[in-house]
């Protein structure tokens, strides 16, 4: 039998091992862009595991092809813009028990499309740009940092997908008002916009500081024309000390002739 004949006798057999192989390369293939510190893993989808890898920063050379990306439980301080702009496939996010403190406006440039769980619980984030998780469509956990609530991180919040519930997981550890202090985002919004807030601070300032002026003004005009009032006592207090006008001598000689 012709090794033609063969092939064709047993397709279901050659197409199993066509496809254990294309599984092998896409391996290896996979395992040899993961990132040091990292496991990769490629069932349905790319796999990158960075949990407890002692990472300071997010690697920079995550696989294109990642779907889910586990860097928690590391020593990571920032998210950086575009940090992710090249993982198109990214659906799963898990960035919690680190100590980041700071996110940039684009950082989740290019993954806001297909993100679908994003996981920033148990950080040191107190504020962020209130655009950075303006185009994300997908859950979120913030929870189990040390917020800062004011009208930007209300911002920030809006536009999220269930954001009643983010907020409700939020609390406040300092607050645009002391009495918001250790309560809930969702509370502290549902006693005051906070927003409206600041813009009520922004008036009483610039109200104040109408008035100030106002105050100096009236100040320098009293001043002014107490001054004036007391220049003119003056020169009249001269014009009476002065001497009274004593008569000519030729007009005492005509009336000593007439009598």
């Amino acid at each position: 039998m012709k090794l033609m004949d063969l092939f064709l006798a047993r397709p279901s057999s050659m197409h199993f091992l066509l496809q254990s192989l294309v599984f092998l390369v896409l391996c290896f293939h996979s395992a040899s862009m993961c990132p040091k510190g990292c496991m990769c893993s490629h069932v349905s989808s790319l796999n990158v595991s960075c949990s407890n890898a002692n990472l300071k920063e997010i690697p920079k050379d995550l696989p294109p092809e990642t779907a889910l990306l586990y860097l928690d439980s590391n020593q990571i301080r920032s998210v950086p813009n575009e940090i992710f702009k090249d993982l198109h496939q990214l659906k799963v996010l898990n960035l919690s028990k680190n100590v980041i403190e700071s996110i940039e406006e684009q950082a989740f440039k290019g993954v806001a499309d297909t993100l679908q769980t994003l996981d920033l619980s148990n950080n040191k984030i107190k504020s962020v740009h209130k655009d950075t998780f303006s185009k994300l469509k997908g859950r979120a956990q913030f929870s189990d940092n040390p917020w800062h609530c004011d009208c930007t991180l209300q911002q920030a919040l809006h536009g999220m997908p269930s954001n009643h519930e983010i907020a409700t997981n939020i609390i406040c550890e300092t607050a645009a008002l002391k009495e918001h202090t250790g309560k809930s985002l969702i509370s502290a919004a549902n006693e005051a916009d906070l927003c409206n807030l600041s813009k009520k601070t922004t008036d009483v300032a610039m109200l104040v500081t109408m008035f100030g002026w106002f105050t100096m003004v009236i100040s320098y005009v009293v001043y002014y024309v107490r001054q004036n009032q007391e220049d003119a006592r003056r020169h009249l207090e001269y014009l009476k000390s002065l001497p009274s006008k004593q008569r000519k001598p030729e007009e005492s000689d005509d009336i000593s002739t007439v009598l």
